[in-house]
């Protein structure tokens, strides 16, 4: 039972991972937002960076059935995942980025039209709302990773507001 301020955003986090709607987050979820990035972006699965982010959507795959898939079954209930966050999150945020960092790295590679490494507004907002954010809430969001103005956001300021995100504090 969710009870906490806390666990209920928490809870309301899961929705983000279950990609198609089934009441759970298994490798399949990941892999379909991989697909679906490749898709927005017009990026060929057999591609370098296609591949780089297949790796790393299993790579996030591992590491959250690692710390939430609690009876092994390759399957993250809701309950799984909010006792995840509680039991093995919340004070250890940087825990959460290291297993995204992977999957956020390839994914802004993808994004990445001009090649130079960091990616422009909106295209970080394309890529929120492809992973599920909402178009006004991917936009505002996206502003504010960009908090030199000048139009691009690089990995660390993406890794660092997914952790925070994911882990949001009481």
């Amino acid at each position: 039972m969710v009870t906490s301020e806390y666990e209920r955003r928490i809870a309301a986090r899961f929705a983000g991972f279950d990609q198609d709607g089934n009441g759970y987050i298994d490798r399949e979820d990941f892999m379909a937002a991989a697909k679906a990035l490749l898709a927005e972006f017009g990026t060929a699965a057999r591609s370098d960076r296609g591949q780089a982010l297949y790796v790393g959507a299993e790579a996030f795959w591992q590491g959250m059935a690692g710390i939430a898939d609690r009876d092994g079954d390759q399957r993250i209930t809701r309950e799984e995942f909010v006792t995840g966050a509680l039991k093995r999150l919340r004070d250890n945020p940087e825990r959460f980025a290291e297993i995204a960092r992977p999957f956020l790295h390839a994914a802004l590679a993808v994004a990445d039209t001009t090649g130079d490494g960091a990616v422009g507004v909106e295209n970080t907002a394309r890529v929120l709302q492809v992973l599920g954010v909402g178009g006004d809430v991917a936009a505002e969001a996206a502003a504010q990773l960009d908090t030199d103005g000048d139009g691009r956001i690089g990995e660390e300021d993406v890794v660092s507001a997914f952790a925070r995100y994911f882990t949001v504090p009481e």
